[in-house]
């Protein structure tokens, strides 16, 4: 019986990957993944048996995974990112849960990463130093309605969002409906910064106000971050208050 690991390879640059994730990768016989993300870190897979398949075939790709662990190959499933952030670990544990205990193979762990809101919030300054929410408007998997009540609540208790997946060629029209939500509940010149492709090369930063974010390009590689009321936009930063403020009147 082999092993089977879920490693979150972070944002893009193997720069930003961790050590432990390198490992992990560097150790296995087999790697999985979506395909796009197995090309950015395609000089370390080389020689590697790679199963690479395309977008919403998920389910599949970790059953194919797991099946090579239980034929005695050390597997790594990827995710971008970190595997616990909208990716790979959740559907591994499920998928593995549901074979008995006897006949499983080996469960190496999950190894965290840097996430795309992590990084992104890394290149627009310190916008989510405060409590914040994350949201995908993906409705592929979560229904629109919850989507929308839970962007609702975030925007009502002034919390800083960041948002995944905010748009797509399908998808156009969700990003500006929680517009008009945050709209009813901040001003239209609180500070929005819009990253695209954090980490890799075609990497895009911006910053924008909360009334006029929904001109710029983003799609579904964007990670949107909408600050709360106390943000505010100093060159080419995003700055959210911690509070620290209190101890020093005036800093």
């Amino acid at each position: 019986m082999g092993k089977i690991s879920v490693v979150g390879i972070g944002p893009g640059s193997l720069d930003d990957m961790t050590y432990r994730a390198r490992r992990v990768i560097e150790e296995a016989s087999v790697v999985v993944g979506y395909k796009r993300y197995v090309d950015l870190i395609a000089e370390i897979v080389e020689g590697k048996k790679v199963l690479d398949t395309g977008m919403t075939q998920e389910i599949d790709r970790c059953r194919a995974a797991i099946q090579e662990a239980m034929d005695g190959e050390n597997v790594v499933v990827i995710s971008s990112g970190d595997a616990g952030i909208y990716g790979m670990a959740g559907l591994v544990l499920e998928l593995l849960v549901k074979i008995d205990e006897t006949a499983r193979p080996e469960f190496g762990g999950i190894v965290p990463g840097v996430s795309a809101m992590s990084a992104a919030a890394a290149l627009l300054g310190a916008p989510i130093m405060h409590d914040f929410v994350v949201i995908s408007l993906s409705d592929l998997l979560t229904p629109w309605e919850i989507i929308q009540e839970r962007a609702e609540l975030a925007a009502k208790g002034d919390f800083v969002a960041a948002l995944y997946n905010p748009r797509s060629n399908k998808r156009v029209g969700q990003i500006n409906a929680v517009q008009d939500i945050f709209l009813h509940h901040r001003s239209p010149e609180t500070p929005v910064g819009v990253v695209t492709g954090a980490s890799r090369e075609n990497e895009a930063v911006l910053i924008s106000t909360l009334g006029s974010f929904t001109k710029e390009d983003i799609n579904m590689f964007s990670l949107v971050i909408i600050g709360n009321s106390k943000t505010r936009s100093v060159g080419d930063w995003m700055i959210t208050p911690r509070g620290y403020q209190k101890r020093e009147p005036g800093l």
